[in-house]
């Protein structure tokens, strides 16, 4: 798989998976926007492990639930590079509660990062993709979207709507050479999950056949190979990344 002069905007790439796609495209030969919303040191981190790469990394901060700032952001994407070839819509967030006592702030807080921000991103950036008739689309969904999971409502129906959304894309721009897939992934051990207890990690990993929790590694070759030219036949797809936990 060879990204080499790609151009590719991974959200929330100061940790995480995010971080894990960006050093995973970047390996690939693909320069990287790193953005990120309040992690500066992370995301300056993200962009000091892409450079070692040899590959060019650009920094930019942006609230992805804002489409002004996320067109200022593509904008200087096109300005730095020329071109975005591949987008991964990583960024995301948990306000977990059971219904009953989910703040609605938390329910708005969750969409508009985990789906709205996917919409304002991706509007942006198939600007530069429609003109070049060539691009790569990967929304980072969740196996919760699927299957739902008790206490995460809001990031279930975000999560899913990353689907249907997939998939919808998939249909309005394949005529262009423009892919839309998904990736799902099950438990990844990321900040997210350093804090379960053994106990329930011990719980959880009693339903995944494969025996151990996921690495953003996992997820970042799923959305490398998405992004490249082998998975040019694939879209509209869900990549789930979940050591058959899900099925």
């Amino acid at each position: 798989m060879d990204l080499g002069g790609k151009v590719a905007v991974v959200t929330g790439a100061s940790r995480g998976i995010g971080r894990a796609v960006a050093v995973t495209l970047a390996g690939l030969g693909a320069h990287i926007i790193v953005n990120y919303a309040g992690h500066v040191e992370g995301a300056k981190e993200t962009s000091m492990l892409v450079r070692d790469l040899g590959v060019r990394a650009l920094i930019h901060q942006a609230d992805v639930a804002n489409q002004e700032q996320v067109d200022t952001m593509m904008q200087q994407a096109l300005q730095e590079f020329g071109r975005i070839d591949i987008l991964v819509n990583n960024a995301g967030i948990t306000r977990d509660n059971l219904l009953p006592r989910m703040r609605e702030q938390d329910w708005d807080a969750v969409l508009d990062i985990n789906l709205k921000g996917a919409y304002h991103c991706t509007k942006a950036a198939l600007r530069p993709m429609l003109k070049a008739r060539w691009g790569r689309i990967i929304n980072i969904s969740s196996v919760v979207g699927l299957s739902g999971n008790a206490g995460q409502s809001n990031y279930a129906a975000a999560k899913a709507g990353l689907i249907g959304f997939t998939k919808a894309l998939a249909k309005e721009f394949g005529t262009r050479n423009i892919t839309v897939n998904a990736v799902a992934p099950g438990y990844i051990s990321t900040d997210m999950t350093a804090d379960f207890s053994e106990e329930n990690k011990t719980q959880l990993l009693s339903g995944v056949p494969l025996g151990r929790l996921g690495t953003t590694e996992d997820v970042a070759t799923a959305v490398a190979f998405l992004a490249s030219e082998w998975a040019g036949y694939i879209t509209g797809q869900v990549i789930v990344v979940d050591g058959g936990m899900s099925m």
